[in-house]
This record gives C-alpha cells, structure tokens and sequence, in this order.
C-alpha cells in the first residue's frame, strides 16, 4: 500500500492539532508539525516518530509574517511536496472587542484569518499544480454565530472554505472546513475562560475521526456532533437576539 504522502498540520502541539497529528500518523502519513513552542514541538515529534512516521518541525509564530513565510516556503516546496495542509492554529480573546488591545485583535486576525489565505494559497497552487491534494481549515461553530470578531474571522474561513472546495475540486484538491463546537482542549484555558461540561461539550478524538471521515468523502462544511447540526441549522431560522444568547459561553 502506498503512502499517503506527507501532512502539515499548524497549532500542532496541543488540543485538536494535536489529535490531527495522531491519527494522521496512523493513516501512514509523515508529518510536517507547526507551533510556536519549539520544546513542545519536539516531544510530540519524538512520540510520533515512534510509530513509525518521518516528522519535521517547523516553529513559527504564524502572527509573524517572516515566519508564516517560511511555513508557505515549505507548502510550496516541489520537491517535497504536502498532499494535506491542516489550518488549525488559534486562539481567542476573552475581552469585548472595545475591552482589548486593538493589537491582540489585530494578531487574532492575522493567525485566524491571514494565516489561513495564505497558506492556503501555497497548498492550493502546488496541489492543483500536481493534480492532488486536499485541506480542512479547523473553523468553528462560532460563525454561524454573532459573536465578535472571533465569529467574524472564523465566518471568513466558512465562506473561503465552500469557495475553494468548488472552485478546485475538478483540479483533484479537496477542501473541508471543519466547525467544531466546544471541545475539551487548552483553548478555553489560554483564553483565561473556565472549561465547562454537559451535553455540548466534545472531545477532539470525535472531532477530528469525524473530520477526517468528511474528507475522505469530501464533504465540504464538516459538524462533529448532533447538537450542533441541530444549533448550525437553527442558526438559519433563529432571530439575531436569539442567536445572541450564545454570547455568555465558550468559545469553539
């Protein structure tokens, strides 16, 4: 059986890119690994390799665009081509957008949106160029909400996602956007945020086996988790005010 060739996932190191990362390593795929933390980097890579698969660290910073540059030099790479780009990296701000520094919205933006574009951009070129290939940008149910400027980005990503799946699915690219509700990661403790539990909670084994089981089907907006079918499609017929009851909990 042939490899499956070589994976780059971002945000690598923790929560769902992490999951990524795992079960795209028992798929047989060598992995390319991005995050900032080069000493978690590395631990995870130890791990992974013990299974069997070539991985590559790659840390940047991906709010820093000289390093987000290297990261699009190496999906451009012909000789060393990646067959699936994971967008996963990002984080999110606890404040009010009037409460933050315009600064750290202005990083979020970059890492959930310009990051997403133009890595994207780079996979894209080089795999429709090759005739194959594939990405899933972790988006979340956030857009289908209004909900800051959180939601904003990750509604961007919702809307680049369906375009790009049309407009290269002939080219052999293939492209989900996956819309995770409230997963048990570190994502809500970065933001300074406490965890919660219950019904809508996932965790990111399902959210990425349901990810990856879209992809290969190649399903274009991917929903782990009945409830949140259910909350997306009310999200369609529920009034604005409604919809703003989401405002007091987590996010993603």
């Amino acid at each position: 059986m042939s490899s499956p060739g070589t994976a780059l996932v971002t945000g690598a190191t923790a929560g769902i890119g992490l999951e990524f990362a795992h079960q795209l390593a028992r798929r047989g795929h060598d992995l390319v690994l991005v995050a900032r933390d080069v000493e978690r980097l590395e631990k995870v890579a130890a791990e992974l390799r013990a299974t069997g698969v070539e991985v590559e660290v790659l840390a940047a910073d991906l709010a820093d665009r000289d390093e987000l540059a290297a990261v699009e030099l190496r999906l451009a790479d012909p000789d060393r081509p990646v067959e699936l780009l994971v967008n996963n990296a990002g984080f999110g701000l606890k404040g009010r957008f009037l409460d933050n520094d315009v600064d750290a919205e202005q990083a979020m933006l970059d890492v959930l949106v310009t990051a997403v574009m133009r890595l994207s951009h780079a996979a894209l070129r080089a795999q429709a160029a090759r005739g194959r290939g594939g990405v899933v940008n972790v988006s979340s149910v956030a857009a289908f909400l209004p909900r800051g400027t959180y939601s904003a980005a990750k509604a961007w990503v919702n809307q680049f996602g369906r375009w790009a799946a049309a407009e290269y699915r002939a080219a052999g690219v293939t492209v989900t956007t996956l819309c995770p509700g409230f997963t048990t990661t570190e994502f809500h403790q970065r933001m300074g945020v406490r965890r919660g539990s219950g019904f809508l909670w996932l965790e990111p084994e399902h959210v990425v086996a349901k990810a990856l089981a879209d992809f290969d089907r190649g399903v274009v907006i991917s929903v782990p988790g009945a409830q949140y079918r259910v909350i997306t499609t009310a999200t369609r017929l529920l009034p604005s005010r409604a919809l703003q009851a989401f405002q007091s909990m987590g996010r993603r």
